[in-house]
């Protein structure tokens, strides 16, 4: 049975590959870290402290205009699969979900909202977490959805809050504003060029951080990867989101110069890495999600250099998300052993680029020029 049906957009409209710089772009993120006065958060909260703040919340969406028509899920009633998509989705994380074999403590659930790209995290590490998803560089637009919604609960709920430091948050780096802006960044040029490690050491020294696909404690692969704000203390939440668009930009910069480096100096070597991927992609019987992914790099490599032309940013987008585990079971209606897993995936991959249309090097556009922004 599909517990997910009434979710807005299926918690996918940030695929769109819309807003700047879609092609190395892929989403931007911002989160605001809230509790309640009154009740225990983080590692004391019991049982009832999350029960009643999940009864809280659920009297005040119902008065909050940006999540009234929206869908609570309460995670202990959801199926293991069902909780997978969600996470496959990046609609809730690791840490909502618990590291129980029986399943997510009680009180943990996500309620999406029915008119905006956003979300709340009930119960996380935090009581809640209120989230905006966009395609592409879309750091502004995100803080203002998120901003408006915390506005709308903040009358409704006594959040936590000390007039020196601020939020009163479960982590420490969170205290003050509580915001963490992230942004979802595909970097091949940066990491053939191998200039990647100095890239990401300055990031580092102007208060940035990077980390994999799912968020903090996860593997980066096919050179995409999440920078967001380390800290929050001290620093309004407009400095936060300017200081972050601004050193994405200039990281876009570099990326984009690392990639005409690619085209001026290696031009064979990065054609043959692509169409080596292209045709893997196209043709492959069996792909485990690790390869999946690092071919892809290749692809959406050779189409922002319009060396691949016929294909579409969205439908790369989609291939990430419909071809993780819990995804592929839910299309084949059953649980999937490994081998069947990729196997499917392998289907669904053929399928799509299918549809796109057969792509061969003859095809290649005359203006080869460089990277394109603009799908």
């Amino acid at each position: 049975m599909n517990e997910l049906p009434t979710i807005p957009d299926h918690g996918l409209s940030w695929l769109e590959a819309s807003g700047d710089h879609p092609d190395i772009v892929l989403s931007t993120r911002v989160r605001l870290a809230r509790n309640l006065q009154g009740h225990a958060f983080g590692p004391r909260a019991r049982v009832n402290d999350r029960e009643a703040v999940l009864r809280r919340f659920r009297d005040s969406a119902s008065r909050t205009e940006t999540l009234r028509g929206g869908t609570l899920l309460d995670m202990p009633s959801l199926s293991p699969r069902s909780r997978k998509i969600l996470l496959e989705r990046r609609l809730v994380t690791r840490d909502l979900l618990g590291t129980d074999p029986s399943g997510p403590p009680r009180g943990a659930a996500v309620h999406v909202s029915g008119s905006a790209p956003v979300s709340v995290m009930i119960n996380e590490e935090d009581h809640f977490r209120v989230q905006g998803l966009l395609s592409g560089l879309r750091i502004e637009q995100a803080w203002q959805l998120v901003d408006r919604l915390d506005e709308e609960l903040g009358r409704e709920l006594p959040f936590a809050y000390h007039h020196e430091f601020g939020f009163l948050t479960s982590c420490p780096t969170n205290v003050g504003s509580g915001l963490r802006a992230s942004v979802f960044m595909h970097l091949p040029g940066l990491v053939l060029t191998k200039e990647i490690a100095k890239v990401l050491q300055g990031l580092g020294q102007v208060g940035l951080t990077f980390r994999g696909l799912y968020g903090e404690g996860s593997e980066v692969v096919g050179n995409f990867f999440q920078v967001s704000n380390q800290t929050t203390l001290g620093k309004t939440e407009e400095d936060l989101v300017d200081h972050l668009d601004r050193m994405v930009r200039q990281v876009i910069q570099h990326e984009v110069q690392a990639r005409q480096v690619l085209l001026r100096d290696a031009r064979a070597v990065t054609e043959d890495k692509i169409w080596r991927a292209y045709g893997l992609l196209r043709y492959a019987r069996t792909l485990s999600f690790e390869e999946l992914m690092n071919l892809l790099s290749g692809v959406r490599l050779g189409l922002s250099l319009k060396l691949l032309p016929g294909l579409r940013v969205y439908s790369l987008n989609k291939m990430m998300i419909f071809t993780q585990p819990a995804h592929l079971e839910e299309a084949a209606g059953r649980d999937l052993s490994v081998s069947e897993s990729d196997a499917h995936r392998a289907a669904y991959v053929r399928r799509v680029l299918a549809t796109e249309g057969e792509v061969t090097p003859g095809d290649r556009p005359s203006d080869e020029g460089g990277p394109s922004d603009r799908f």
